[in-house]
């Protein structure tokens, strides 16, 4: 799951030879602004078919944030 995430991640928001790891920080250390987390919202949700409440993206702050919570909507890949 995670090395999928990684993937949209590099794809949208355009990182070159970034190290993403599960502790990186979605804003901080990646550079998304909130345009880009809501684009990353409905990316997540078109490829997994799924609904994410607004209140549950307020808590991604990392990227094994995200990767936590599709786990725990047991998606599988």
């Amino acid at each position: 799951m995670f090395d999928q995430v990684k993937e949209i991640l590099i794809k949208q928001l355009k990182l070159k030879n970034t190290e993403i790891t599960r502790s990186s920080k979605i804003k901080d250390d990646l550079g998304a602004d909130s345009l880009d987390t809501l684009q990353l919202l409905m990316t997540l949700e078109d490829k997994y078919g799924i609904t994410i409440p607004d209140e549950e993206l307020m808590d991604f702050v990392t990227v094994g944030d995200i990767v936590n919570y599709l786990e725990k909507q047991e998606i599988t890949v």
